[in-house]
């Protein structure tokens, strides 16, 4: 795809850098440091979204005259009509808490994205249904002794080491491992 002004990815992460590639042959990295625990009355949809566009902001000021393209993936489980919001986890044994949490269940992938350019802001969410099989603690904790959960929303790569703890994907997949492909071009494609 071919843009009028230059791209800026608003992260540091290797799995949306490649998911952009599929999108945009150039782009600069710029990530943005922004606490990302959720408010307290947020919904995960808020949580994204505003996590969203707290780091394009950030990244725009640094870059107004260029495309900045910013992600937040949030994990959302419903307990008792409340989702818990899964972050990263902060050690071995919050990731193995999560795991256990999400086992035999079906959980929500909600990826914010705010696309920001010439002081205008697209923003958005992308929900996609993600359904786990049974796990028993044993690949629970081999898993995790990987250290491939450690930097990841819920705990778990879809694209990596838990494919095989999915019982059932509904929606994008690219979505669940950090940015909705489909959903950016067509962003895109708006202001091009």
């Amino acid at each position: 795809m071919q843009l009028r002004w230059p791209v800026v990815l608003a992260s540091a992460s290797p799995r949306r850098q490649e998911l952009l590639k599929q999108l945009v042959i150039e782009f600069t990295v710029d990530s943005a440091d922004v606490e990302e625990t959720p408010l307290s009355k947020e919904n995960p949809w808020q949580t994204a979204e505003r996590l969203a566009a707290d780091k394009a902001n950030v990244v725009a000021a640094r870059h107004p005259s260029s495309i900045v393209i910013a992600g937040d993936t949030v994990v959302a489980l419903e307990e008792d009509n409340f989702f818990r919001q899964l972050a990263k986890p902060t050690n071995e044994d919050n990731a193995k808490e999560m795991l256990r949490a999400l086992s035999g269940k079906s959980h929500l992938v909600i990826t914010g994205v705010c696309i920001a350019n010439a002081g205008e802001r697209d923003i958005f969410s992308v929900t996609t249904t993600v359904t786990f099989r049974e796990l028993s603690d044993e690949e629970i904790e081999a898993y995790v002794a990987t250290g491939e959960p450690m930097d990841k929303a819920g705990a778990y790569a879809i694209q990596g080491g838990a494919k095989g703890f999915v019982a059932q994907c509904d929606g994008s997949v690219t979505n669940v491992i950090g940015f909705p492909v489909d959903e950016i071009r067509e962003a895109l494609l708006r202001i091009t």
